[in-house]
């Protein structure tokens, strides 16, 4: 379960590593790392999960100018 939602949240970190390439943002860049790298820190599916969709979130909410 834990690779599957990793390669999920890989894939997700990987769209948003494109993205900050073609637009110079180096947020996007950050972020689309750490989703690349955390599901190999931690091991539990639920912690996969809300890590997940919280750094999933926080390029949407800079885009609506929430940071």
């Amino acid at each position: 379960m834990t690779l599957f939602l990793g390669l999920i949240f890989g894939a997700v970190g990987t769209v948003y590593l494109i993205v900050g390439r073609k637009e110079h943002d180096p947020f996007y860049l950050i972020v689309g790392f750490l989703l690349i790298i955390y599901p190999y820190i931690f091991s539990s599916a639920v912690m996969i999960v809300i890590i997940g969709i919280v750094l999933s979130l926080i390029p949407y909410l800079h885009w609506r100018g929430v940071f």
